[in-house]
Order: structure tokens, then sequence, then C-alpha cells
């Protein structure tokens, strides 16, 4: 089977990668008088019907059967308060530089021992979707809090009987079964924004004080990237889908943060030009050996904010985080979408949303997108030398969402960058800037940046987006070179001219660059220099700086 769930008699001693201070005291938590396992979607849907704040809409569910739940069941929505979306500031890694693990070790007995006097409900899911790659998940919720716990079991895979049997046929790996612990009426006073700890090392995480669901689902996935990671997998934080043409298949990855345009591009459908086969829009993995890749959730966790009541898409909508709900003409209670409520509405859809949904594709990348905000680059720019097209992933600028709950005063409208856009990882930086160049290098993967933002004032739109993919997937796409820089060229779109003559333009461009380049060279210092760089990657930001001279 996938991984480690259980021990033989004699073999828990300290050198024992499976066991740790962390892992065992998160475990034990799980066998306590206090624990109710539920083991079906139609127990978690009757008990998330009666949660406290909990409103049953009359938005009925569709694909019932096919998901395990009661033929009636309806579209349930909870709300959060302040914060709706997930708190970077309240995590903490063991094994990094400046992690105390006694002090971790001492706040998570607390918490454990204060929460005994509750009752919690475990539930057991599988992370990853073919037999290639499998992880089995435990999570330890506690009650009023029905509606995160049977979203969970919705967005990942239920560990149902027929699921176990290919899990248990699944390729073996030397690793701990995720066990996340969660308690969102933690409080502290040294830690008001929460705390989210994570020993990745031995796959258990505990998210203490924080009751925004994409916790949970991040806290999983944060623990299965880092398990293929170790095992011969790239880690991806994107979107996978693959066009079926008459001559040839493409295959496709697009990388971007929340409310990049991500999930648009993955799972747009481009009318009835293609058969288009997606893999997922948020987490998937690519096996480093023959380039295959697997999807490691179901369902999807997506934003309300594009889709008016009438969207078909809102057909398949399960469960709703953060959005209104009023009643139609007919007194029915449908939801609010489109972020009038607060920012960051979500939804769980059902994997039924695409009609060519796969778990897996055996096929190797073609392209990688890396999906940026970037208003000094034009709306599509092709990467054509291997090493700069993963230094271009390492320095992927976007800007902030409402997907997050920022502490302190930030400027959400400010550039950041966000290594392959995956806040999530837990191990050095230059490893994945290794996985993702030998991609290019190896695999002969080819790369372009989409700029989804505003390019010298003028907002470039999901169809200006989309029409350039299709141009690309078609061998249609013209690039002409992107100034004296080598390498690199865009494609030409009406309204998007690019005019190195203007010196104001190419300043710009510049300074864009060097940020990317004293990102690099910040590694060597932050965080003790946990995530320094190969110098090959400063050398060819550098190259590029001198060629906009």
């Amino acid at each position: 089977m996938a991984t480690v769930g259980r021990y033989s008699h004699g073999d828990i001693t300290p050198e024992n990668k499976l066991f740790s201070s962390f892992k065992t005291l998160v475990e034990s938590a799980f066998y306590g008088n206090n624990v109710e396992a539920i083991v079906d979607l139609a127990q978690a849907y009757e008990l998330a019907k009666a949660a406290p704040g909990a409103v049953i809409t009359d938005m009925p569910v569709i694909h019932t059967a096919d998901l395990g739940l009661p033929d009636d069941a309806k579209v349930i929505v909870f709300n959060d308060g302040k914060v709706t979306g997930r708190t970077a500031a309240a995590r903490r890694v063991v094994g990094q530089p400046g992690i105390d693990k006694a002090l971790y070790e001492g706040v998570l007995r607390d918490a454990l021992h204060q929460s005994t006097h509750k009752k919690f409900y475990c539930g057991e899911v599988v992370v990853g979707l073919d037999k290639d790659f499998m992880v089995k998940a435990h999570l330890l919720l506690p009650v009023n809090y029905e509606t995160n716990f049977y979203s969970y079991l919705l967005n990942f895979q239920i560990a149902t009987n027929e699921w176990l049997s290919e899990y248990q046929d699944s390729k073996a790996y030397p690793e701990n079964d995720i066990y996340l612990y969660a308690d969102p009426d933690w409080r502290h006073p040294d830690y008001p924004h929460g705390l989210a700890l994570f020993d990745p090392e031995h796959n258990v995480a505990a998210v203490l004080g924080l009751n925004y669901f994409g916790e949970l689902k991040k806290a999983t996935l944060t623990l299965a990237w880092a398990t293929a990671h170790r095992n011969g997998y790239v880690a991806c934080h994107g979107g996978m889908k693959q066009y079926q043409l008459p001559d040839k298949k493409f295959t496709m990855a697009a990388f971007g943060l929340s409310g990049s345009g991500k999930s648009t591009i993955t799972l747009a459908k481009h009318g009835d030009k293609y058969e288009v086969k997606v893999l997922h829009d948020d987490a998937f993995v690519i096996n480093k050996a023959d380039g295959s890749t697997t999807a490691l959730e179901p369902a999807y966790f997506d934003k309300t904010q594009d889709y008016p009541l009438d969207d078909p898409a809102v057909d398949y909508f399960i469960t709703c985080q953060n959005v209104g709900v009023t009643l139609d003409d007919s007194g029915k209670k449908v939801i609010v979408t489109q972020d009038i409520r607060n920012g960051n509405g979500r939804t769980v859809k059902s994997r039924y949303v695409t009609p060519n949904r796969v778990d897996h594709l055996r096929s190797a990348i073609d392209a990688i997108f890396w999906i940026m905000k970037d208003d000094s680059l034009p709306p599509v720019v092709k990467i054509d030398d291997p090493v700069l097209a993963a230094v271009f992933g390492l320095t992927l600028a976007t800007k902030r969402t409402t997907a997050e709950n920022v502490v302190g005063n930030v400027d959400m409208d400010k550039l950041v960058i966000e290594p392959y856009a995956n806040p999530f990882r837990v191990y050095p930086l230059g490893q994945d800037f290794a996985d993702f160049k030998d991609l290019f290098e190896k695999n002969h993967t080819a790369c372009y940046i989409l700029n989804t933002g505003f390019y010298k004032g003028k907002k470039v739109k999901p169809a200006d987006t989309l029409g350039s993919i299709e141009k690309i997937v078609e061998s249609q796409a013209k690039f002409v070179p992107f100034g004296s820089m080598e390498g690199m060229s865009y494609l030409a779109i009406e309204g998007f001219e690019v005019d190195f003559d203007d010196a104001k333009y190419v300043a710009a461009l510049r300074t864009r660059m060097q940020s990317r380049l004293d990102f690099i060279l910040a590694q060597k210092t932050e965080n003790d220099g946990y995530n320094t760089l190969p110098d090959e990657a400063a050398e060819l930001m550098q190259k590029v700086i001198n060629e906009l001279a």
C-alpha cells in the first residue's frame, strides 16, 4: 500500500523515521473516547445539516448517487467571521531555521489536553487518485464544525471500500499516513492569528485557532506534496489539461495563485473546438521518471466570484463557504455569489462539472504556463532557454488575492514573488528549481508566461488569454523577439503592442527584472540561507537585465 498506517512490534525507536513527538502527539488524539468515526458521506451530510449556523439551501445537489449522498441532498452554506482566507503568518514548519521544536511541542500538548472535553469527528480520505501515487489522510475536527468536516470528505476522496482496495494495490512508499488535527476554537495570547504547525517529514500537522476551510485543504496538500517530492515527483500547485486534436495531443500545465485565472484557464471548454481532458485545476504531481501526472483531489475548491446564479457550473456546487443567501422569486433559498457578502466566497464543486475529467495522464507535458500579474509584460511571452524558463517560474510575480488573510499593513496591489505559485512548500526552494529545470532541459517542455493582469493600463481579458493558448495549441502562434533579450519572444496581439523605443516602458521592465534578481540574491541570507539558489539563477537574470541596458 502507499503509506504506512501501522507498525510492527519492536520497531518504535528514536531512529525510526515513521515516529516523532509531533506525530505521536497528534495520532494519539485520534484514539480518544471523545472521538466518533464517520465512514460515509451520507452520515457526514446529515451532521453538516444539523451544524450550528449551517444554511440548507433549496438548491439540489446533482450526481448524488455517484457521490454517495442522499437523493434529496441540498447545497449547504456555512460562513466564517472576519477571516475568509488562508493565514500564512500562522504557519510554523518543524525543521526549518528559527523554529523552536521544544516550544511548539509544549504548545501542542496543551492544545490537545484542553480539547479533551470536546467531542471530535474523525474521517479518512485518499490523496492522489492513481495507483502511481496515493496517500491516506486522517482528519480530526471538533463538534460544531461539521460543515468543514463534510467539505473535507467531499474535496478529497473519502476512503470507501472501493478506493481502499485501489489504495491497497497502489505503489508503496516508506512514509506515514497524513494525520491532521484541527481545533478552530483554540486561543492563545501569543498567537492571535492562530497557529498551523507542520512536521512534514512525519506527515503530521495541527491547525489551531483557524476555522477557514482552505486551511484544512492546503494543510493536507502541503504534506501530500512534500511526500511526493521525497519520492520522485514534482509537486505542483497548478492546473493540468490535455487537448485532443485530430493529429496530436497537447498537454499543458498552468501555474498561478488563487485568483490569477488558473481555474479559468484549466477548466475552459473552448466551445466545440476540441475535446479537452482535465486533470485538475489546483493540485497534481509529476512523475520525474516518465513525465506522467496524477491529480490529488476529485473535487474543486473554487471561488464563487465569477459565477452568477444562472451559470451552468452552479449546478455542480455541493457546499459553499462565505457566500450570502437570499430568496428567489419562488421563495426558495439560493446563494448570493460574486463576492457581495465578502471577498473570497468559495464552493466545493463536484468532479462532474468537467465532463472529460481524468485522474491520471500518461503523456509528458508539452508546455508549462507561468501565470503572472506583472504589468511590464505583454499577455504572452515565450521562453526558449530551458534554464531561464525555470528562473521565471522561480520568480513568478503576481498580486495578493482575497484568498489570503494578509496580516499587517500590506499593499494588496504591490507585486510579490511566489516561486512556482506554491506558498505551501516545506522543503528548500532550490530543490523545486532543480525539478523544474529538469522538466525544461531533459523533457524539452516548452515555457510561456501569461500576464492575466494589466499591460500598460489595459486589462488582459480571459478571451485574450484563452485565444492565445488556442493559437499555441494549434501551432498558429506567431512570436516576435522581445527586444534584445536572448531566448525571449512575445505574441503580437492587437491592442497590446510592445514598444522598446519607449524609454519609460523599458525602465519599468528593467525594474521588474531587477526585483526578480533581488529576490534570488536575498535567498542567500534570508532564513539562514535555507532557500539558497544555484548561481546560474542569478547569473541568467542579470544577463536579462544587462540586455535591457
